[in-house]
Parts: C-alpha cells; structure tokens; sequence
C-alpha cells in the first residue's frame, strides 16, 4: 500500500476557539484558567503558533461548552457530499511536525445531521492516547497501514494492517502506536462525537 501524502489543508482550531471564546465574553486568562493552562499557550493555540493535544483539545471544548467535532467543522462542511482525498480537513494534534504529531482525517463532515463519523487517524511512531475515553454508541477500526496496540477495558489486542475491530463505546478504550513507523487507521464511530 503506497503511503499518503497529507496535504496542507489543515483546519484551524485556534480561529474557532477565539471565535467561541469572544462569544462566550471570556478573556483570554478566564479561558485558560478554566482549561488549567497558561495565558501563553493558548495565545498560541489561538494563533496557530502551536496545536494543542488531544486532551486539551477536550478541555477546551468543554470549557466552550461545544463538542469537539464542532471546533473543527468548517462552515460549508454540511453541504460536502463527496469528500475529495486531496481536499480533506486535516486536524493535526500536538507536534507541529507532520511525521511526529498525530493527524486525523476527516471523511465525514462533523454535523448532528450525520448518525455516522468517519475518520483516517495517521498514528505517529510512539503516540498515545491521552487515557481511556469512553461515549455512548459504537466503535469500528480497520487497519490500513502498521499496527496498533488497542486496549478495551482489561483486553489488549494487537492490531495489524488488514486487522479490523468493533466494541460499544462505552467501554473504557485507548490505543497506541508501538511500532518504529506511521500506522493510519480507518475510525466509524456512531454517534459523531469528535
């Protein structure tokens, strides 16, 4: 399998953040103190100086009291029918660097509309998730490139390319990339949640 080439169409999270902040009529320090981070750091977040973490990421969302999905939905993203591999949103999360922070792409527009969410996670050499998560619904997983190692509940599973997985999403799950190189896993998860 070739390896894809991540384009540079990034949404960026930092302009949807101040947008919702100033709504909000939060400061830049009341916002930070509330997601326990420095003025300085998200100043940088806001200037896409910096991507935040996954777990910031969350932290934020629930400090704005908005989803996840919604701090990285472009606003003509409802209308997309057919989503273009050279024209995806991609959401980079911490590291800068391409090969080292962790990428998702967007297959599906996040929307309440849509039962249904679609994602490529490109998983750095090393990544982890920040701890177990768990929503309500559902959760599938197919392997496109490397392996994964996930955890669901007290199982872990070793996940190659070619491998697929399903669990309620209510259990207690996390996966990391253990390998020397990039994994990229196709994410369905029911109902859209990130």
């Amino acid at each position: 399998m070739k390896a894809t080439v991540l384009k540079d169409e990034e949404l960026d999270v930092g302009v949807k953040v101040r947008h919702l902040r100033i709504r909000k009529g939060l400061t830049l320090k009341q916002l930070a103190e509330m997601v326990d981070c420095s003025n300085s750091l998200l100043s940088k977040i806001e200037n896409h100086r910096t991507n935040p973490s996954l777990g910031m990421v969350k932290k934020i969302a629930t400090a704005l009291g908005v989803n996840i999905g919604d701090l990285y939905t472009p606003d003509d993203d409802l209308l997309r029918i057919v989503s273009r591999a050279d024209s995806r949103p991609l959401i980079r999360m911490g590291q800068t660097d391409q090969e080292k922070g962790f990428v998702l792409e967007r297959l599906i527009p996040f929307s309440d509309q849509h039962l249904l969410q679609g994602s490529i996670h490109h998983v750095p050499p090393g990544f982890e998730t920040d701890g177990p998560s768990h929503t309500e619904g559902e959760k599938f997983g197919y392997v496109l490139l490397g392996e994964i190692e996930l955890r669901v509940g007290d199982q872990i599973f070793v996940v190659r390319a070619g491998d697929s997985f399903c669990f309620h999403s209510k259990w207690q799950h996390s996966y990391r990339n253990r390998s020397d190189s990039i994994a990229r896993v196709l994410w369905l998860n029911t109902p859209p949640n990130f």
